[in-house]
């Protein structure tokens, strides 16, 4: 399944030639248009290869022990598997799960509870973030400028070998901009190249009659803001979006993930207390405890026979 996985991102990513003032990604003609404004800032294969390059490299933490891809492994869609929740520097544990990063070019807000408004200055809050990389960009630099062949790579990149913290930036977020989910069994359906098979294409009614509110195709998100029915842990009592905007309708919301690659990028939801799309199911089938942890639109579809919810993770691998 792994194996699958590298090459769909593979073909994804670099799937199309570049051409002087055209972009290195592409998506499919029923994809919506992207937030982010590549004329404004176009792709090039410089910056994305420093990009990809600052990414696997631990030096942007305090103690070059913890790389992006600590917590955003390419083998699970860049998400994490191991734990629950992140893990950083010195051992520290974060407060939430680390999200899947693709398609990241159609959102316009960041994080779980939306904190960071733009993919450029993403890169910070995990860089200042005491509980992961515990650094601080100033001195990343510093780091990269006394590096043997940064200061080569910056200069091929943006024509100055002189390092800045917002070039940093620039080159990270070109890199993660490539990584474009278009190319599984679902796009292949609807490109009439594939069909479903039977129990699949049970489970796809049922997705769409139950699911689909939130988690609307072609990238099986809103990417907007939802109670997900679940109680808080006491031990973090996260109260989510309210965190950032102290509003009190914001309490409970948190943002709603893609379910593009849902096979590779367990444990689910924020806090990642469910290890399997069973008990994912099970969880809005079943119903919860509290109503203030219920979003609006969302309907718990009490009843769910096992065979129905056999069906319905089928389609979601898809």
């Amino acid at each position: 399944m792994k194996k699958n996985f590298i090459v769909l991102l593979v073909v994804t990513v670099i799937v199309l030639a570049f051409r002087a003032g055209s972009s290195l990604v592409t998506w499919p003609e029923y994809f919506p248009e992207p937030v982010y404004d590549f004329k404004a800032s176009p792709l090039t294969g410089d910056k994305i290869e420093l990009g990809r390059q600052l990414f696997y490299d631990p030096v942007l933490s305090i103690d070059s022990s913890t790389s992006c891809a600590s917590c955003h492994s390419p083998y699970n869609a860049f998400a994490h598997v191991d734990h629950s929740l992140s893990h950083g520097v010195h051992d520290s544990i974060g407060t939430r799960n680390a999200p899947a990063l693709f398609n990241l070019a159609w959102q316009k807000q960041f994080m779980w509870d939306g904190a960071i408004n733009h993919i450029e200055v993403q890169p910070l809050a995990p860089i200042n973030s005491a509980t992961e990389m515990h650094e601080n960009i100033a001195h990343v630099v510093v780091k990269l400028q006394r590096s043997r062949f940064y200061p080569q790579m910056f200069y091929k990149a943006f024509g100055d070998s002189l390092i800045t913290g917002q070039n940093v930036l620039l080159a990270l977020a070109q890199f993660q901009l490539t990584l474009v989910s278009a190319n599984s069994k679902y796009d292949s359906v609807t490109q009439h190249t594939a069909t479903f098979n039977a129990q699949e294409e049970k489970g796809y009614a049922l997705f769409k009659a139950h699911c689909n509110v939130c988690h609307r195709e072609p990238l099986f998100s809103t990417y907007e803001y939802a109670r997900n029915g679940l109680s808080p842990d006491p031990a973090l009592n996260d109260l989510g979006r309210f965190n950032i905007t102290r509003a009190a309708k914001d309490s409970f919301l948190f943002k709603i993930p893609s379910l593009r690659n849902v096979g590779y990028s367990y444990p689910y939801m924020h806090d990642g207390r469910f290890y399997t799309l069973f008990q994912v199911i099970s969880h809005y089938s079943e119903g919860t405890t509290g109503k203030e942890y219920i979003a609006g639109p969302l309907k718990l579809n009490k009843g769910f026979a096992i065979s129905e919810k056999l069906d319905l993770v089928a389609f979601l691998l898809t």
